[in-house]
């Protein structure tokens, strides 16, 4: 028989995930890091951001993988736990992400939309993938038969 996916929905999120860590990362070192460089900033500072930019391309990716693998298991309580853990660290990060914008400068929050649309719409997938119900082999077996 060999080996089938079980939910559509974790292997999407997998995929999507995946591609958030590379579009991630890739923005990273062609945008947003190099400024870095060209600014008066202290090396600590450097260090750090591009630490913490990293880390969520690395969470993302580990994210992605997590997905993936649970695209193939049946067992619905690791699947829930594992995609609430991360729908939790998503909406933290999103809690973040708006909490600093706004302290810094409240107009601002309009760049973030993206983002944040984005979050959302991945977090409400993952969510709609713990509640797929499994197919009962006792409701086919059970089909009116035509006479």
């Amino acid at each position: 028989m060999g080996i089938r996916i079980k939910n559509y929905y974790c292997l999407i999120a997998g995929v999507l995930a995946i591609l958030f860590a590379v579009t991630h990362a890739w923005n990273g070192q062609s945008a947003v890091l190099p400024t870095l460089l060209v600014n008066n900033i202290a090396l600590d500072t450097r260090i750090i951001f591009t630490y913490v930019w990293h880390i969520i391309t690395a969470e993302n990716l580990v994210f992605g993988i997590v997905f993936i693998i649970l695209s193939f298991q049946s067992e619905k309580s690791k699947i829930r736990f594992a995609a609430w853990m991360i729908v939790s660290l998503l909406l933290i990060r999103l809690m973040v992400i708006l909490g600093v914008t706004a302290s810094y400068d409240v107009s601002a929050l309009t760049n973030t939309l993206i983002d944040s649309i984005a979050i959302l719409i991945y977090a409400a997938f993952i969510i709609l993938g713990t509640r797929i119900k499994k197919k009962s082999k006792e409701v086919n077996q059970h089909k009116p038969v035509k006479v």
